[in-house]
C-alpha cells in the first residue's frame, strides 16, 4: 500500500460471512470496475479450514489484479496462506512483534479506534498504515467515533498513511477525502444488490 497522491484509494474489507460460490465473482467485478489498493479478509469465523479456503479463493482474484490481500488478526496464517500482511485490531500493542515476525516486506496495519496516541505509537513501531473508525454513527461498538478533526490533524502532522473506515456514506467520504489516504469500504457495498455499482458511486464521491 502506498500514499494516495491526488485522491484517496480504496481499501476493500470482506464481509464477516460470505458464500464461496458467489462472493469471489462479486469481488472480481468490483476490482474490475475501479482501482483498488488493498483487500482485507475479515471473516468472523475462527475455523482455520474455512479461513484457508476463503483466503485461497480471494488470493486468486486479488493477486491476478495486483491487489494486495491482508488478513484480519490471524498473524500465523499470513505466510502459510501466501498473503501480503495482517490487519491488527489491538492498536499499537502487537505492531513491534508482528513486524519482527513477518519482516519488512509484509504489510502490517493497525486499527486504532479514535486514539491519536495509539495511532502515533503504531506508526513509530512500524505499522504501514493506521486505521481510524468508525467515522459514522453506528449502534455497534461503544459509541465512540473517529471525528473529522482527527483526520485533519493526522494528515497535517503524521506521514504514516491513514485509513478511514466504518459507517461511511457518500457525504462523509466527500468530507474526509482531503484528509485521508484510504477509505476502508465493506458493508457499504456488500449489502447492496450490485456491489460493483455501489463501489463506483463511492469512488465518485472520493474524487469530489
Amino acid at each position: 500500500m502506498s500514499d494516495a497522491q491526488d485522491h484517496p484509494q480504496i481499501y476493500l474489507i470482506s464481509p464477516a460471512e460470505f458464500d464461496l460460490s458467489t462472493y469471489p465473482d462479486q469481488l472480481a467485478a468490483c476490482l474490475d470496475s475501479t482501482e483498488v489498493a488493498c483487500m482485507r479478509l475479515a471473516l468472523a469465523t475462527t475455523d482455520e479450514a474455512r479461513i484457508a479456503k476463503a483466503a485461497d479463493a480471494l488470493r486468486e482474484v486479488t493477486h491476478a489484479r495486483d491487489v494486495a490481500l491482508v488478513i484480519d488478526s490471524h498473524i500465523l496464517l499470513v505466510e502459510r496462506l501466501g498473503l501480503d500482511g495482517v490487519h491488527l485490531q489491538d492498536g499499537a500493542r502487537s505492531v513491534k512483534k508482528v513486524r519482527k515476525d513477518l519482516g519488512d516486506d509484509a504489510i502490517v496495519g493497525s486499527f486504532c479506534g479514535n486514539s491519536r496516541h495509539d495511532g502515533m505509537t503504531a506508526g513509530e513501531l512500524g505499522a504501514d498504515y493506521v486505521s481510524f473508525g468508525p467515522v459514522g454513527a453506528t449502534p455497534l461498538g461503544d459509541g465512540r467515533q473517529a471525528e473529522l478533526e482527527l483526520f485533519e490533524w493526522w494528515s497535517m502532522m503524521i506521514e504514516v498513511p491513514v485509513v478511514a473506515e466504518g459507517a461511511l456514506d457518500a457525504e462523509r467520504i466527500r468530507t474526509l477525502a482531503p484528509h485521508t489516504d484510504f477509505f476502508g469500504i465493506g458493508p457499504e457495498i456488500w449489502d447492496q444488490d450490485t456491489p460493483a455499482k455501489a463501489l463506483c458511486a463511492l469512488r465518485t464521491a472520493m474524487l469530489g
